[in-house]
């Protein structure tokens, strides 16, 4: 069995929000998950302040809670108005400050967990998976020993959030859920909209395989929250068993001062060849 959390959207910077971030710490040292994965946009514009503030935060759950960690860039780190930067080096101050490796892997005795890097130094907030990571992808992929959970994580949305209109989802998004069915990846870990929602890949890409769970995680630590979320923090409680998955959607507590739970999902693993959700 594993546990994982998952948080998306920090936003060191403005709209970060230091006793959210300190309820995740807590969060982290009562549950002690498997692994915490970060979906990107740990800054706000990418500064070296904001990056040193990120890393600082991972720090303390890595060095002082003993918790692995897997973190993916976001659009927001990458350079907007540092124009020579951001189209000569777009993602130079992530490895500078926060991590040299874009996409990290992280693997144990039950699963392997694979960063995707789906942010770029063109765009202002649409993400893509180009044909060259497709392929590295599916190498890595096709290498996972048998048995093992396989879990993508990226920073943009492969489908649009409900309730939240005219959001493109990545480039790339419909040949990258192919090879992720056909792979037998099981959840992709995502951000990006500041929604928190769970969606199934047949219901947007039939392609008469089992589903892989898209799971979105909203902001977590800042104020930028969307939609039916605005002005709300949440991330997402991950289980995984011999048999099922389970999500459980977390929200933050203003008056209790901590994450509770709002909602739960659960799911068949796709190993027993089930198709529908119970």
């Amino acid at each position: 069995m594993r546990q994982l959390l998952h948080v998306s959207d920090l936003h060191f910077g403005p709209h970060h929000l230091p006793p959210v971030a300190e309820g995740v710490r807590a969060l982290v040292a009562e549950r002690r998950p498997d692994l915490v994965v970060i979906s990107g946009d740990l800054t706000q514009r990418a500064k070296p302040h904001q990056f040193r503030a990120a890393r600082a935060f991972v720090d303390r759950l890595e060095g002082e809670l003993g918790v692995a960690t897997l973190t993916v860039p976001g659009n927001h780190d990458v350079p907007l108005y540092r124009i020579w930067e951001r189209l000569l080096a777009p993602y130079g101050a992530y490895r500078a400050h926060f991590a040299a490796e874009l996409e990290p892997e992280h693997e144990d005795e039950e699963m392997v967990v694979i960063g995707l890097n789906t942010a770029y130094n063109w765009t202002l907030k649409d993400g893509r998976i180009g044909r060259r990571q497709r392929r590295a992808l599916a190498a890595r992929l096709a290498a996972v020993p048998a048995g093992k959970a396989k879990i993508v994580v990226m920073h943009h949305h492969l489908v649009p959030a409900p309730r939240y209109d005219n959001q493109r989802v990545l480039k790339g998004a419909w040949e990258t859920v192919d090879l992720l069915a056909a792979h037998g990846v099981e959840l992709v870990l995502g951000g990006h909209q500041h929604q928190t929602y769970v969606a199934s890949s047949e219901a947007y890409y039939p392609s008469g395989r089992p589903p892989v769970w898209l799971i979105h995680a909203g902001t977590t630590t800042s104020a930028r929250g969307r939609g039916c979320e605005r002005r709300r923090n949440t991330c997402n409680w991950i289980r995984l068993d011999e048999r099922r998955l389970e999500v459980s959607h977390l929200g933050w507590d203003e008056q209790e001062r901590r994450f509770a739970v709002w909602s739960r999902h659960r799911f068949p693993r796709r190993r027993h060849g089930e198709l529908d959700a119970t």
